[in-house]
């Protein structure tokens, strides 16, 4: 290492001034930055002309190339060579020490671009299989990234340390240690797994979890959003989630609506039926297999109940109301036109015998009956009701006034 430091010394003899100096590392600078930037363009054209895998090695090895090249001009250049010496010295750095942190250069290097080569089979194979979505897809690629770089960090400590089972015994108690402070998590997130891959319910479904109804806008390792129809966004764990019964709408692609509605006892029940399927052939969104069904439901205390009920696709609580809307409409206005009458809520009323029922009486015979009423009380009938000076007093004010 020393004698590839001392071999830079020329670029500082060759570029002595200050001005010389600035611009060879501005000229290093700008290709690293250009090579920064045209990166994943070149990556994407050899790609195109040989396999993925080549592709990752070789621009890998560009980038890492130039970043070195711009590292040892910008050293040799300003000099630096023999400070950065002495700073090995003072914390002894020898070979050995330069010999592992290639070799665990190399090693992150490689990680990298094994796990590039591992997310794009991935992709491959996923791409192949519709059932999957993008979601668990990306999930996959979470997992498979943190195995392999895990694995990677396992090899490099074992370079730098000659015995891992007192790190690994150490790591064990912290994992249960964090495991009991944090079972809360660590729940959300074996149950956000769960989730991601029994497909429950998917982004873009309409739910109904915990009492809540919604749109699944993300799907998270810990947690489950969902958007409310009225434009608030919920978040609920994924541990209450997994515990709780979910409804999905949205599973199937269609939804069955029922509207309930009543009709007078005199009316022809058949009759009734088939009108209420005539109506829905006006309904826009209503599907025509599975046909629409009229079944007669209970015996209303006013009507008899009829369920008028017909199928929707593509289900959404938007297209869910607009379809119960239209339904309701065209059920009435069929109705409306063959005379069917949907009766208001009625009450037939009966008085007992020993009472020989009883009578509508109009206002004369009601005062009569309240003036007999008051006489049977036994009151004396000079004898005023409380307030009465006070009512004579305010009628002959009135009069005045009139006058």
């Amino acid at each position: 290492m020393y004698e590839l430091l001392t071999s830079l010394e020329w670029l500082a003899e060759e570029f002595p001034t200050q001005n010389q100096k600035i611009a060879v590392t501005v000229a290093a600078s700008g290709l690293l930055l250009l090579v920064l930037v045209s990166y994943r363009r070149l990556q994407s054209w050899l790609s195109s002309r040989i396999q993925a895998l080549y592709a990752d090695i070789v621009t890998t090895i560009v980038l890492l190339g130039t970043s070195v090249l711009t590292l040892l001009v910008t050293i040799g250049v300003w000099g630096a060579t023999d400070d950065i010496s002495d700073l090995m010295s003072e914390f002894d750095i020898g070979q050995d020490v330069i010999a592992r942190l290639a070799v665990s250069f190399i090693l992150l290097v490689m990680t990298y671009i094994v796990w590039r080569f591992a997310k794009r089979l991935v992709h491959d194979l996923v791409a192949s299989s519709p059932s999957v979505t993008d979601h668990q897809e990306e999930v996959s690629h979470r997992i498979l990234q943190v195995t392999i770089w895990s694995l990677s960090f396992v090899v490099i400590l074992s370079i730098w340390i000659d015995d891992l089972s007192g790190l690994l015994v150490g790591a064990g108690f912290l994992g249960i240690v964090v495991g009991m402070a944090a079972r809360q998590t660590l729940g959300s997130l074996l149950a956000g797994f769960v989730l991601m891959f029994s497909r429950s319910f998917e982004i873009g479904h309409w739910v109904e979890l915990d009492g809540r109804e919604g749109t699944v806008t993300d799907i998270s390792i810990f947690n489950t959003q969902i958007r409310s129809f009225d434009g608030e966004y919920i978040i609920v764990p994924n541990d209450v989630v997994t515990a709780s019964i979910v409804t999905n709408r949205s599973k199937t692609g269609r939804l069955r609506l029922e509207v309930e509605v009543g009709v007078d006892y005199d009316v022809d029940i058949d009759q009734a039926a088939t009108l209420a399927r005539d109506a829905l052939e006006s309904v826009e969104d209503a599907m025509e297999v599975p046909e629409p069904q009229v079944i007669t439901k209970d015996f209303g205390d006013s009507a008899v109940i009829l369920g008028v009920r017909f199928w929707i696709e593509k289900p959404s609580a938007r297209r869910r109301s607009i379809a119960r809307t239209n339904a309701i409409s065209a059920i009435k206005s069929q109705f409306a036109d063959a005379d069917v009458k949907i009766p208001y809520p009625q009450r037939e009323l009966s008085g007992r015998e020993e009472t020989s029922g009883f009578r509508v009486a109009d206002d004369r015979s009601a005062s009569a009956e309240g003036e007999r009423s008051n006489g049977s009380t036994g009151k004396p009938a000079d004898v005023d009701e409380p307030g009465a000076d006070e009512q004579a007093a305010a009628t002959e004010t009135n009069s005045a006034e009139d006058d």
